[in-house]
């Protein structure tokens, strides 16, 4: 049987290829959308708010979020290419979604060249990643987990204080730390936090989701919800190319293609997760070039479509392994879902209306568990004394320097938005030069 042959055959949904039976496949579609749609849209009103976009920006900010995920989605389940060659693209069942990795240093670049050197270093980044997806054999050595984890750990610390900005009601805000604010964030936090530990299947893997229902709920009567953008807001809108501007800017360029190189690491374990845990195999090396050259393809792509940079999300990879629904068809109905969201302003225009304490309420676990996934990667090694010193030292003048900021004063506006602006950049350097450089055990060598 060819390759497109058995791409049309009826199959079951625990394979592959072929087309699943419509009344399984839709259920577990809808599953990874819910599972991924709050965490795909949230950076980018984020970035909307430090950038000061207005509403109907704002709805075009989120629109292209979802669209660009669909398409990259599209890309690593369907790869462009013959089988036994070189494939733009994985083949295997992954979700791909907008990424929180980037959203501190988003936030600082937004804030000091505005939105359009996001996508300008977004290309940068893209092509960073397309070049280590080429040489990913060689390259990988260089970041084991232990440097991957303590960059994903450095991530999500540096992400706490967004959450908790928001669950003030947002530095902007005239009400904001009012103890409205921090009930309505607190109760949308207890909600997420029953439904994850007190709850199994649907309810459990929609905490996050159904904590902003409820919290908006809440919110609703307190009178913080404000629908008239949604009336406003038009029933369809195709992407426009180059909404927002593109600008090159050198410091963001460096910032963000730092992060890109470390995401494209970072992919191979969301990948390698995929196929052991739901396959029984691990990637092949064909498939994780294909992987993370498609990745940075895409993320070039979604510059001008004004998508911010995606990547493979752990949450959907925990549900492919766990139900062991590899299917390409089934996720790609999860992502037609996606783009059809994507082109209906109305939806995005409601998710601009969440206000912001629910937001902060709601992602604030989302946060805990990145900075958590960076410690369990980092306790994948031994802790020995070169190891806690690697890890101990990167994150301290990370972190350190980051919230000492004006302790870069003297040196130029660059050197300040590269080093000053996010943890993770200093974190990723440190991390990388003592591992280099530090001697290894003699029972590690």
């Amino acid at each position: 049987m060819t390759e497109k042959e058995s791409r049309f055959k009826r199959t079951s949904i625990f394979e592959l290829d072929g087309i699943p039976e419509m009344e399984e496949a839709i259920p577990l579609a809808l599953q990874h959308v819910v599972a991924m749609i709050v965490g795909c849209v949230t950076p980018a009103i984020i970035v909307a708010g430090v950038a000061g976009l207005k509403t109907p920006d704002r709805v075009m900010l989120i629109q292209s979020a979802l669209m660009v995920s669909a398409i990259s989605t599209f890309l690593q389940l369907f790869p462009i290419g013959k089988k036994g060659g070189f494939r733009l693209g994985s083949g295997l069942p992954v979700i791909m979604g907008v990424s929180f990795a980037y959203v501190a240093s988003m936030q600082a670049i937004a804030s000091d060249f505005g939105i359009a050197a996001i996508f300008g270093a977004q290309i940068v980044g893209g092509i960073i990643a397309t070049v280590i997806g080429f040489f990913i054999d060689k390259i990988r050595k260089v970041f084991p987990p232990l440097v991957t984890g303590t960059v994903v750990f450095t991530i999500g610390l540096s992400l706490y204080p967004t959450a908790v900005n928001y669950m003030a009601g947002g530095a902007a805000n005239p009400d904001y730390g009012s103890w409205q604010n921090w009930l309505v964030a607190i109760l949308t936090l207890a909600i997420v936090t029953i439904l994850n530990h007190f709850t199994k299947g649907f309810t459990k893997l929609a905490s996050i989701l159904l904590g902003i229902i409820g919290g908006y709920i809440i919110a609703f009567f307190f009178g913080m919800v404000d629908l008239k953008p949604v009336l406003d807001a038009s029933f369809f809108q195709a992407p426009e190319i180059m909404h927002f501007g593109i600008q090159f800017e050198p410091s963001s360029c460096i910032a963000i293609g730092l992060l890109f190189a470390i995401n494209a690491i970072q992919a191979i374990g969301d990948f390698t997760a995929t196929t052991t845990g739901s396959m029984d195999r691990e990637p092949t090396d064909k498939e994780l070039k294909g992987a993370i050259v498609g990745y940075g393809l895409t993320n070039i792509l979604g510059s001008f479509l004004g998508g911010l940079p995606t990547a493979s999300y752990s949450q959907n990879v925990g549900i492919v392994t766990t139900t062991r629904v590899i299917n390409r068809v089934c996720l790609g109905m999860a992502a037609g879902m996606l783009l059809i969201a994507g082109l209906v302003p109305k939806f995005s225009a409601v998710l601009t209306t969440i206000p912001q304490c629910v937001l902060g309420g709601a992602t604030i676990s989302v946060f805990a568990s990145i900075a958590m996934t960076g410690i369990k990667l980092i306790t994948s090694q031994e802790m020995n004394y070169r190891n806690t010193s690697v890890v101990g030292l990167s994150v301290s003048l990370g972190v350190g320097i980051t919230q000492a900021a004006a302790s870069l004063g003297q040196f130029p506006a660059w050197a300040t938005t590269i080093f000053g602006k996010s943890p993770v950049v200093i974190a990723t350097i440190v991390a990388v030069f003592l591992n280099l450089v530090l001697p290894k055990p003699k029972n590690a060598e």
